[in-house]
């Protein structure tokens, strides 16, 4: 059976040659630790800003409650039904961990 290929963009080739040149610079000593992880950072996802009925998508696909899901993100559930109701929006660690949540279901918490 043939592994499906996932298709890069261009942006994410050239990003992966980047960290390559980097890698190997940093074995070879012409670049330190500091700068070798700036390099690393470049693959690291970006972070999508979510609405809110996307925010009570990805609740309601992992079948939790409101009350639930703000004791897994260690938030208060007003929060939660603020963020679905759009009175207010994600930010910071949040949104970051919704975006884990919504790429990775409920498991990325665990």
């Amino acid at each position: 059976m043939c592994a499906k290929k996932i298709k890069q963009s261009a942006n994410d080739r050239l990003k992966d040659t980047l960290v390559e040149m980097a890698t190997a610079l940093y074995k070879h000593g012409d670049i330190d630790a500091v700068t070798m992880r700036e390099y690393e950072a470049l693959k690291a996802p970006k972070v999508k800003i979510l609405k809110s009925k996307e925010i009570k998508r990805i609740r309601v696909d992992a079948n939790v409650s409101q009350t639930v899901f703000a004791k897994l993100l260690n938030i208060s559930p007003e929060t939660i039904k603020k963020w679905e109701q759009g009175e207010r929006h994600p930010t910071g660690a949040s949104l970051k961990l919704l975006n884990l949540v919504s790429a990775h279901g409920l498991q990325a918490l665990y």
